[in-house]
């Protein structure tokens, strides 16, 4: 059975984490998480530990806000180093359907992708909840970053990913740049331009219930003035 791993970064996560992970823990094919806490102060960490009798939940602890792309990288290390075959990667608060794991594995493992992109944007705008503002900012800059970069993928900030394993293994991870929703930029064009096949799967995505949001206007920023650096950067 292939070997697959969803990451989760948090953040004062408390609300969400245990119903989070057991709804990953209860899809078949045997999901294991790596939830990466940034010294989260409400305890999130503390609730993942009390659930660790559970063999497939992982947990490894970061001390302050250290930022998404690193969190991540971390965990794509860590993933290639205990031999994962299927590396996710997922937010905290059901914003991503933990059943949408099924398809992007699917897309994958069946489907010739080296890179799947659960996608709000592929088939018009599946976003619920969102202020209009958050939309157009959103969908504007997934527009800007295919006219800048030639990428055929329209929802490149996506955070709902799933890699093969000689996807990140034929990447150098040290050189990645970008820290917040430019990382998921940068991590789609590198997969791109080394030649993998990217295959975005419709998703439906829900503004979290419960928590508070982790964005700024600084992430977009990030990734609007980076992807201009991308477009002249030789790929290693």
């Amino acid at each position: 059975m292939d070997k697959k791993l969803v990451i989760i970064p948090t953040y004062n996560e408390k609300e969400n984490i245990a119903d989070i992970l057991q709804a990953v823990l209860d899809l078949e094919g045997e999901f294991h998480v790596l939830v990466i806490d940034d010294g989260s102060p409400d305890g999130t960490a503390d609730i993942v530990k009390s659930l660790q009798q559970n063999e497939r939940i992982h947990l490894l602890e970061r001390s302050g806000k250290l930022g998404l792309g690193t969190a991540y990288l971390t965990g794509f290390k860590w993933a290639l180093e205990q031999g994962y075959d299927y590396i996710f990667e997922m937010d905290a608060d059901f914003s991503h359907n933990p059943k949408d794991l099924l398809r992007l594995y699917k897309a994958c493992a069946e489907g010739g992708a080296g890179l799947a992109v659960g996608s709000r944007y592929c088939n018009g705008v599946s976003v619920v909840d969102w202020p209009m503002s958050r939309i157009i900012m959103s969908y504007f800059a997934s527009t800007y970053v295919r006219a800048v970069l030639g990428i055929r993928v329209y929802d490149t900030t996506a955070g709902f990913v799933c890699y093969k394993r000689e996807t990140l293994e034929a990447m150098n991870l040290d050189k990645v740049k970008m820290k917040g929703y430019g990382f998921q930029i940068e991590m789609k064009y590198t997969a791109w331009k080394l030649g993998f096949k990217l295959k975005e799967v419709p998703i439906v995505f829900t503004n979290r219930q419960k928590g508070t949001s982790k964005m700024s206007g600084g992430i977009f920023s990030e990734a609007l003035w980076g992807v201009i650096g991308l477009r002249f950067r030789k790929q290693s």
